[in-house]
């Protein structure tokens, strides 16, 4: 599809390429997740093609790390590298009014020439939220786990405060193109909490990295521990337990 919008002609000299970085919120329901897909709608893809137009050449996109399709973001961070004088706030204007509603630049700067987001994050948090009550909202239903069964809550505290740590992740991690590389599955968990509220659970987890559906199959897992099925870590099978939905999860920051 193409996609209008106004070029701007003045270029700076190649040695003068700026590199942007960007902070985006998105609603990742009606999205095949962050990374380009042939065919498919995803966050990078309907970003690279603002870009590259205002540009007028290809512009890649790079992301701070791939959410899953349906997963959101409050905070996701990207960067790219464009000629383009366009003022930062101008920039940022002309790109909200490209996109969907469903994705907004919340703000850019610009920064040295060889940041890259994934590489350069020293932290990333997520939020899983699940919803305990009999009725779930139709408001809510698109951004949360539904679960109203019984479960023993303070056990899944308590297990989730035990993957705080540098730890081999590798039952948590779903099947990723790069595992024929041997890549290491040890991360740093800076904090891992689960806060009970009125009728809601809110699981917040901090780490140095995460694995391809780490954080959702933690929260699988802690559901079955809550289940009694699990009573500690030394329990876990090979295996984890049961993905949870990716609709109940956000990106809520990354550090630098």
């Amino acid at each position: 599809m193409q996609i209008g919008h106004p070029r701007i002609e003045t270029r700076l000299p190649p040695s003068l390429m700026r590199r942007i970085q960007i902070q985006l919120a998105y609603d990742g329901s009606a999205f095949h997740g962050w990374q380009v897909q042939p065919g498919l709608p995803t966050i990078q893809g309907v970003l690279e093609a603002i870009v590259s137009g205002m540009e007028g050449r290809p512009v890649h996109v790079a992301g701070s790390g791939r959410t899953d399709a349906g997963v959101h973001a409050l905070g996701q961070v990207a960067a790219f590298s464009i000629e383009n004088p366009i003022p930062l706030a101008n920039l940022r204007r002309a790109v909200n009014r490209l996109l969907p509603p469903a994705v907004r630049v919340l703000s850019a700067v610009e920064v040295r020439a060889d940041f890259h987001p994934r590489f350069d994050a020293k932290a990333k948090t997520y939020e899983y939220r699940i919803v305990r009550e009999e009725v779930c909202s139709p408001f809510e239903w698109p951004y949360v786990h539904h679960y109203p069964y019984p479960l023993d809550e303070d056990r899944m505290e308590r297990l989730a405060q035990n993957l705080e740590g540098e730890h081999d992740f590798t039952v948590f991690a779903a099947a990723d193109d790069s595992d024929a590389e041997g890549r290491s599955k040890v991360r740093t968990v800076f904090s891992s909490v689960l806060e009970p509220g009125s009728g809601r659970l809110i699981y917040r987890i901090r780490g140095s990295g995460f694995l391809k559906h780490m954080v959702r199959n933690i929260v699988g897992t802690l559901i079955e521990a809550g289940r009694g099925n699990i009573v500690n870590l030394a329990e876990l099978p090979s295996k984890s337990g049961p993905t949870a939905p990716a609709k109940g999860l956000f990106l809520v920051s990354v550090e630098y």
